[in-house]
């Protein structure tokens, strides 16, 4: 009896990726020719490598669950898709057998060898993203909706990270020597964290690929513990922030004043935790329901300096309406069939 999943609906996916560990996905259709000929390679792996909770091989028929191809954009066939703690770490477009039994069964041994305890928790593994702190129960870590081409960033000094340095899944390096600082012999140019440019402000517009319920912003802003440095000198973390949705550009500072955000936030010290330099702040879930876009505006920091620094940010919460589904494609056949 095969142990392949059939996806039958969007919400018994979204139960298969909270309830194991690795879910792996074959994004296929009847007409698909390609998809045929891997077909028992994929059930040669599925027989293999299946683990209760653990790692589960997936069919998503892409004509009859049109909204979860819709969620993950398949546009080509058959597409395979790895999810590992509820996040995508590995696509391989097209009926490539190698590929995808090479992938499949590298995340099964690292699977093995971790065990049920602390899996995927790995800071060196980048693949399966780092968290400052806890996702609320229900929700899902939605940052990979992140359109990260419109992003737009205004007030930050070039000679740290960009926006797109934000959204970075792996843990910040800052972290790694405790200090806040760059790693030794890390340049200017790759330190990975954002700080403010000519005050204290920051403006940071960010687009998402599809329609989103945003619950929770986890910030992560790891400041310097030299108490030796100068005030000015020494960036600090976030103080005030106002949120905007659905705005189709970032917004200019002087514009920020004359709008109403749609939340305001003021973190105090106990809002970060000490060993992840993470705040998580909650928003009003009803005010955030079908986000297209947020504007982030930092008015001020938590001290007397002149520089915010912000490592990274992390968005969670749920997937509504999504892009229309393009033109799917077959990737192998040879031509004429």
């Amino acid at each position: 009896m095969s142990k392949t999943v059939l996806v039958s609906s969007a919400s018994h996916f979204n139960q298969l990726l909270s309830t194991s560990k690795i879910v792996v996905t074959d994004f296929y259709a009847d007409w698909c020719g390609p998809c045929k000929a891997i077909a028992p390679i994929y059930e040669q792996l599925s027989a293999q490598l299946s683990r209760p909770q653990k790692i589960t091989f997936t069919k998503v028929d892409t004509e009859r669950q049109k909204e979860v191809a819709q969620t993950y954009n398949i546009t080509s066939l058959p597409t395979f898709m790895i999810f590992k703690h509820q996040r995508v770490v590995s696509t391989i477009r097209g009926a490539d057998p190698r590929k995808l039994s090479e992938v499949v069964k590298k995340l099964a041994a690292e699977a093995d060898s971790e065990g049920s305890g602390g899996f995927g928790d790995s800071s060196s593994s980048a693949d399966a993203g780092w968290f400052g702190t806890s996702l609320p129960k229900g929700y899902e870590d939605v940052t990979d909706q992140v359109d990260v081409r419109g992003l737009d960033l205004l007030n930050s000094d070039s000679n740290f990270g960009t926006a797109r340095t934000l959204f970075d899944s792996s843990k910040p390096s800052a972290l790694a020597n405790g200090k806040g600082e760059a790693s030794s012999g890390q340049s200017e140019k790759t330190k990975d964290w954002v700080e403010t440019d000519t005050d204290e402000q920051l403006m940071l517009f960010i687009p998402f690929q599809s329609t989103l319920k945003v619950h929770t912003l986890h910030i992560t802003s790891v400041t310097p513990k030299d108490t030796e440095s100068e005030a000015d000198d020494t960036p600090m973390r976030p103080k005030t922030i106002q949120l905007y949705t659905n705005r189709a550009h970032v917004l200019g500072f002087e514009e920020a004043e004359d709008i109403p955000p749609t939340q305001a936030i003021t973190l105090q010290p106990q809002d970060w935790d000490s060993t992840t330099a993470t705040a998580k702040i909650e928003l009003r879930y009803v005010k955030f329901q079908n986000v297209s876009s947020l504007v982030l505006f930092v008015l001020d920091g938590d001290g007397d300096g002149e520089r915010v620094r912000i490592d990274r940010l992390r968005i969670v919460g749920e997937k509504g309406s999504l892009r229309e589904l393009g033109k799917l494609e077959k990737i192998g056949d040879e031509a004429g069939e």
